[in-house]
């Protein structure tokens, strides 16, 4: 149920979601000032929302900071990826990957330079309907691919969410792992909540952000001036990360 609603809450709290409210009593209002003022105010939220600028400069509060390669005190016996990246094309036997993915691709730089000696793949497929294929088990797969032995693959295929992450990493840890040093990889925008997740849980780990959507201040015009409609999507991340890590406070999750 936790799942479901957070789901809806996200929908609900997409600027998107508000630009089509607010655009569709423009149409449908009948007192010509009122139509004006949803127009009006939906012209300026999607202004707003699509400026990459103003969307980098908020996210630049929220990101967790990076950190060089060179300055992790490894070896660490395992890096934890938290997963929900990738769709399994069954036709072409085939999995595909999005942005996210740079969690796995880190892990896997960091393994094959010794910085981690096992990863843990943590996560099921985040999605509403149910699927009979397990992403861990794919991941697994494509890794054994790679010339990582299964040995040092470890896997969890069945949190739906990042609290869950935690507390079925922890019994994998648990079990196979007991009393070493972690590496926590995620997306940046992701590891605030992952962290503190993880903290809530008795497990000390080591943040080690990947995917930063924000890097050096830049001023270009296009930046700064023309609608991008990538910001939206960026927007729904971060809105959803803020309001999640407040839901995980209420909740006692984090």
């Amino acid at each position: 149920m936790f799942f479901i609603l957070s789901k809806i809450l996200a929908f609900l709290l997409s600027p998107i979601t508000w630009i089509t409210v607010l655009l569709f009593f423009a149409l449908f209002a009948k007192a010509p000032g009122r139509k004006r003022k949803f127009l009006l105010s939906g012209i300026f939220v999607l202004l707003f929302f699509s400026n990459t600028f103003i969307f980098d400069e908020f996210n630049r509060l929220w990101e967790y900071p990076a950190m060089h390669e060179k300055d992790l005190e490894g070896p660490f016996d395992a890096g934890i990826v938290l997963g929900s990246f990738t769709v399994y094309d069954p036709q072409y036997d085939r999995l595909q990957f999005n942005r996210g993915s740079d969690r796995l691709w880190q892990a896997v730089n960091l393994y094959k330079k010794g910085k981690i000696k096992k990863i843990i793949y943590v996560g099921g497929s985040g999605r509403l309907n149910d699927t009979p294929y397990k992403d861990g088990e794919l991941i697994k797969r494509f890794l054994s691919g790679l010339g990582i032995p299964q040995e040092d693959i470890l896997l969890e295929t069945e949190s739906m969410n990042t609290h869950e992450n935690a507390v079925n990493a922890k019994k994998v840890i648990g079990k196979e792992l007991p009393g070493g040093k972690y590496l926590l990889i995620t997306s940046a925008f992701h590891m605030r909540r992952a962290k503190a997740c993880f903290k809530k849980e008795g497990l000390i780990v080591t943040p080690y952000t990947t995917d930063r959507y924000t890097g050096k201040r830049k001023f270009q015009f296009d930046h700064a001036f023309i609608p991008n409609i990538y910001a939206l999507h960026s927007w729904d991340n971060l809105i959803h990360e803020v309001v999640g890590m407040i839901t995980y406070k209420i909740m006692g999750y984090a």
